[in-house]
């Protein structure tokens, strides 16, 4: 038995969960349960991000306490775990005691190393992205990512980070390790931008300008940046610099991280490791975004998806069938309403949920009988998931679903009789089993649901796995 470690991003607790996040959280389960089903332990980490401008901000404008303002809103992050039936075992967020004290052991670690100093600087920086931004990344003079924002000017003495020490580091990284980022075009972007040189990076802010977030070790004066901080989380929630056996136990990890991610995840993180010594990640993916009729998700557009709206009117592995079966994985996609019903239409309900009652109805009139067996996700499904292939993997169980009901419509199964008809249903019977415990990763409800009827001896009747829309 193998240790696998997987961890999604930290959300930051100033908005509402979202389609995107959803997406992350769901592929990250997804690929926890496969592991676990493969025999491996398996650690999978998710939790919030609580510390910075954009926090602080949030906060003073309802009037409360930023620790108030962040209890409130990670409750919200919470209840994705029901929601969306997630497997995750830790939730870490980073006003925890535990992870304050890691990332102060982590900033002493780089700084006895002699990659932290302290200068005064300038530079044009992104409340959104809480990222400084050169001009070459501006468009029309604002930040692509958030337009609708402005920039601000800052001013002040800080204490920054060599991240320019380990441009020749970060390139043997990727050379020695072709696959550390998927997809490997991520790879060359970021190839790309450490080979055009990197700049060294503040990673403090003065306490009396931004209060909110992890007090620099031995001054009193600064805190802690909050990316700083919050990577330390891939850590700190092992345990680490305390609980060295499970660190060693499951460090290095997979992470799962949306394209906005990119740079601080496969460059920033990786060379923070280096300074503290500790090994890099073991492999870094990145997705694509979801969009809405071509056009990025906004409350100004109203075009925003709330999945916990999803899950109510259409059921949780509704929800994680489309968020695994019908989005790209590392290119943008569009969800909406109808694209969603449209799916939900014709691969659950006329689809598995049809083919799973047909089956089941024939076998109960026949007294059909078929020995339990013991069966395991296919090698094929489990290459796909390996590379991150989520959609082309659900596709291969799809497959299944169509060669079930093209047996069925060829050879006329309900007119059969006898031995003829006892042999079709009984090989119906086992490929459906296949295709539940293939299910089981994706969707753990609808697959439990199967495995219960369809893995006993005796298949009866029961209702629709999914009821079609009205």
């Amino acid at each position: 038995m193998g240790k696998y470690y997987i961890t999604t991003t930290l959300p930051y607790v100033n908005a509402e969960p979202h389609i995107g996040f959803a997406m992350e959280i769901v592929r990250a389960d997804v690929m926890a349960r496969l592991h676990r089903a493969l025999g491996d332990d398996v650690f999978f980490n998710t939790g919030t991000d609580e510390h910075g401008q954009k926090i602080y901000q949030g906060a003073m404008e309802l009037g409360v306490e930023p620790k108030k303002y962040c209890d409130e809103n990670a409750a919200k992050f919470s209840i994705l775990k029901d929601a969306l039936n997630l497997s995750f075992d830790n939730f870490i967020r980073t006003t925890d005691e535990n992870h304050i004290r890691a990332a102060q052991e982590f900033w002493k670690l780089c700084e006895s190393n002699g990659d932290i100093y302290k200068k005064t600087y300038k530079t044009k920086y992104c409340v959104g992205c809480e990222l400084e931004k050169t001009d070459s990344e501006l468009v029309d003079g604002k930040c692509p990512v958030h337009p609708q924002s402005e920039l601000e000017i800052r001013e002040e003495e800080n204490y920054f980070f060599r991240f320019s020490k380990y441009q020749e580091d970060l390139l043997n990284l990727y050379k020695n390790n072709p696959e550390f980022i998927q997809p490997d075009f991520r790879q060359k972007e970021m190839k790309i931008f450490v080979e055009n040189g990197l700049q060294d990076f503040s990673i403090s802010r003065l306490k009396e300008k931004m209060s909110w977030g992890v007090p620099v070790p031995g001054d009193e004066s600064q805190v802690m940046y909050v990316w700083f901080d919050a990577l330390v989380n891939y850590i700190s929630c092992l345990g680490w610099p305390d609980d060295t056996k499970k660190f060693n136990d499951f460090w290095p990890g997979v992470q799962i991280c949306g394209k906005d991610n990119l740079r601080q995840q496969t460059v920033m993180w990786q060379a923070m490791l280096m300074s503290a010594k500790l090994s890099p990640s073991k492999q870094v993916m990145v997705e694509g975004f979801i969009t809405s009729n071509g056009q990025k998700m906004s409350k100004s557009l109203g075009n925003v998806i709330d999945p916990l709206e999803y899950v109510e009117k259409y059921g949780t592995d509704a929800v994680r069938y489309f968020l695994t079966a019908e989005l790209s994985v590392f290119e943008d996609s569009d969800m909406t309403k109808g694209r969603f019903e449209e799916a939900f239409q014709a691969n659950l309900a006329n689809g598995i949920g049809n083919l799973c009652a047909r089956v089941a109805a024939m076998s109960e009139k026949e007294n059909l009988k078929v020995s339990p067996e013991k069966m395991s996700i296919r090698n094929e499904v489990v290459e796909k998931l390996v590379g991150y292939k989520f959609d082309e993997a659900m596709a291969l169980i799809w497959e299944e679903i169509r060669k079930a009901d093209g047996l069925i419509n060829q050879r006329l199964v309900w007119k059969l009789e006898g031995d003829e008809k006892t042999e079709s249903l009984t090989e119906l019977v086992k490929i459906i089993r296949q295709i539940g415990t293939d299910l089981e990763p994706f969707m753990p409800e609808t697959s439990e649901k199967i495995l219960k009827q369809y893995g006993v001896e005796e298949i009866k009747k029961s209702e629709n796995l999914f009821q079609r829309l009205p």
